[in-house]
């Protein structure tokens, strides 16, 4: 029987997010894995291919946004374990020290147990200014 991931795997994942623990997180992303970000030059964002390339990625996020959480998440998996989708509302302090927050989701490809695909989207708003 093929593995499959779980809504479960999910939070577990987004639970390592907001623990800034890169190895959590990555525990379930295959070495052959795609990341399409929020924004970039792209219509999809920017493409980042490659476990370690995402695993960077990640990391370069918690780097300039210290505090950063994907806040009440949760997670669903299609009937036949091949996607899921995971909403959640991002919170950060940029650098420049005006806030972000808004709700997102993540559209997921699973293969063998493993997450081929992160197609990452969230609403777009004004920061919030500084204290």
């Amino acid at each position: 029987m093929t593995p499959s991931l779980t809504a479960a795997d999910l939070k577990a994942t987004f639970d390592a997010f907001n623990r800034h623990d890169i190895d959590g997180v990555m525990t379930h992303f295959a070495e052959d894995c795609v990341f399409y970000t929020v924004a970039g030059d792209a219509e999809h964002g920017n493409r980042i291919g490659g476990r370690e390339a995402i695993a960077r990625a990640f990391a370069a996020v918690w780097t300039a946004m210290p505090d950063v959480q994907w806040a009440d998440h949760s997670h669903f998996l299609s009937q036949d374990g091949t996607r899921g989708v995971s909403q959640w509302t991002f919170r950060a302090t940029n650098p420049d020290g005006t806030r972000t927050e808004v709700q997102g989701a993540d559209l997921f490809r699973f293969r063998d147990g493993q997450i081929i695909e992160k197609q990452a989207m969230r609403k777009q708003r004004p920061n919030i200014p500084a204290k």
